[in-house]
């Protein structure tokens, strides 16, 4: 069975959309970037290259060390539940989604972060 259209899309095609969201929302870029490399473990120089190299959303998550407390971001996005989603694939792009809803809204970077 085929994945979902969104695994094959390259990162750097949705990134600007996220960008957008929280600029218009009156944040930045930098808090944009704190929450991906908190979620993928990647470094500065590591995201800037998957975005460079135009990634696909499958082997960005597949390169990524996703952080341990990323299970505790719950919700609903697109109308599902991320913590009923059983493509760990989709769950982790939802991850991400959700991540970058809470940055838009201005919620504080600790609890964005799921800090213990």
């Amino acid at each position: 069975m085929a994945g979902h259209r969104i695994f094959g899309t390259p990162f750097a095609e949705v990134y600007p959309h996220y960008l957008a969201k929280v600029e218009r929302k009156g944040h930045t870029k930098a808090e944009l970037d704190t929450v991906i490399r908190w979620l993928t473990g990647f470094d500065e120089a590591a995201l800037a290259r998957h975005l460079a190299d135009e990634t696909t959303f499958e082997d960005f998550f597949a390169a990524a060390h996703v952080h341990p407390n990323a299970p505790l971001i719950t919700g609903v996005i697109c109308g599902v539940r991320i913590e009923e989603l059983d493509d760990p694939l989709m769950r982790q792009i939802r991850y991400l989604d959700k991540l970058v809803d809470e940055v838009a809204r201005g919620r504080p970077k600790t609890k964005v972060l799921r800090s213990a």
